[in-house]
C-alpha cells in the first residue's frame, strides 16, 4: 500500500500573496499568506499543452506546495480561453525514443501528485479542458468552470485510447454509465452540460469568482483535522494509485507500442495539419 504523505499544517499570518520558486517558468505558485492556500497557474503558452517539460515543472511546484504546508492547491491557467489542450501532439508524433519514454513517465508521476495529493486540491477551470485537461480537472477533488468553454475526454475522436488511470480520474467524478459512453463518444461537454452531469462542482463568471469558490471548497476542511482527512482521501484512492505504481512500465510499453502504430502516426499526422491550417485562417 501506498504511504500518504501526512503534513504538519499551521496558520499563517495575514499576509499577501506569496510567489514561490519553481523549477521553470511554466508554471507559477502563488501561496496566500491569509489562508494557506496555494494557487498553481500552468503558464506554457499558446494553450498550455502538456509537453515533457511542463508535466516535470506540475509535479514539481505539487510537490512544493505538500512541502511548504499549505492547506490546499488550487490548479488554473494563465490563458484566459484554454485552462489545458491536452497531451502535447509533438511528443508523440514521430517520437524520439528516449524522451517518449521520457514524456509518459512523467505524465505518470504528474498524475499521481495531483490524484494522490494529500492536501484538498480544486480546479479553476478557465478555458476549454479537452483530453488531457480534462484528465488534470478531474484528478482534482473540486471544480469550478467559466461559462462558454467544453471539457471532456476526447482521445477517442484523435484516434488514441485513454488509458484506465484516465479512466479511474472520470469514474471518480462521474456514473459508470455516463463515463463510459462519454468516453466510447470523445464527448466535450459544455459548463452547463457539465454541471448537470456532475462533471463540474460549480460555474463561475469569471476567473477571480472561481478561484474564490475553490478557496471556500478548500475552507470546509478548517475543522477537520488534516491527517485523518489526508489518510480518508488516499484510502478512497489507493486501488486506482496502487495499480498505476505496480503496473507502470507496463503501462508505458503499452504507450509505447501504440503510440508507434502506423495508423496512430498517419492520424495524429492528419490532425496536426488541421490545427496548421486552422492557424492560418
Amino acid at each position: 500500500m501506498m504511504r500518504p504523505k501526512i503534513l504538519s499544517l499551521v496558520p499563517r499570518a495575514a499576509g499577501a500573496y506569496r510567489t514561490m520558486s519553481t523549477t521553470t517558468k511554466l508554471t507559477t505558485v502563488e501561496v496566500n499568506d491569509k489562508t494557506g492556500i496555494a494557487t498553481l497557474t500552468m503558464n506554457r503558452p499558446p494553450v498550455n499543452g502538456l509537453n515533457l517539460d511542463l508535466l516535470r515543472d506540475l509535479r514539481q511546484s505539487i510537490a512544493e506546495i505538500e512541502g511548504n504546508k499549505s492547506r490546499g492547491l488550487i490548479l488554473t491557467s494563465s490563458n484566459p480561453t484554454i485552462f489545458s489542450a491536452g497531451l502535447d501532439i509533438m511528443e508523440m508524433y514521430k517520437p524520439d525514443k528516449e524522451r517518449v519514454r521520457a514524456f509518459w513517465t512523467a505524465l505518470q508521476d504528474a498524475w499521481l501528485a495531483l490524484y494522490g495529493s494529500s492536501v484538498p486540491t480544486a480546479a479553476a477551470i478557465n478555458g476549454h479542458s479537452p483530453a488531457g485537461g480534462c484528465l488534470l480537472a478531474t484528478s482534482c477533488e473540486y471544480r469550478v468552470m467559466l461559462p462558454k468553454f467544453t471539457i471532456g475526454l476526447n482521445e477517442t475522436k484523435l484516434g488514441i485510447v485513454a488509458p484506465m488511470w484516465f479512466m479511474s480520474s472520470f469514474l471518480s467524478v462521474l456514473p459508470r454509465r455516463e463515463a463510459e459512453r462519454a468516453l466510447n463518444q470523445g464527448r466535450m461537454f459544455t459548463t452547463d452540460e457539465a454541471l448537470q452531469i456532475g462533471l463540474v462542482d460549480e460555474a463561475a463568471s469569471s476567473k477571480e469568482e472561481a478561484l474564490e469558490k475553490c478557496a471556500q471548497f478548500i475552507g470546509t476542511f478548517a475543522k477537520v483535522n488534516p491527517i485523518a482527512r489526508a489518510l480518508t482521501k488516499q484510502q478512497f484512492r489507493s486501488a486506482e494509485l496502487e495499480q498505476l505504481e505496480s503496473e507502470r512500465a507496463q503501462d508505458l510499453e503499452k504507450f509505447l507500442f501504440f503510440i508507434n502504430q502506423p495508423a496512430v502516426q498517419k492520424g495524429l499526422g492528419i490532425y496536426l495539419e488541421s490545427l496548421k491550417k486552422k492557424a492560418k485562417n
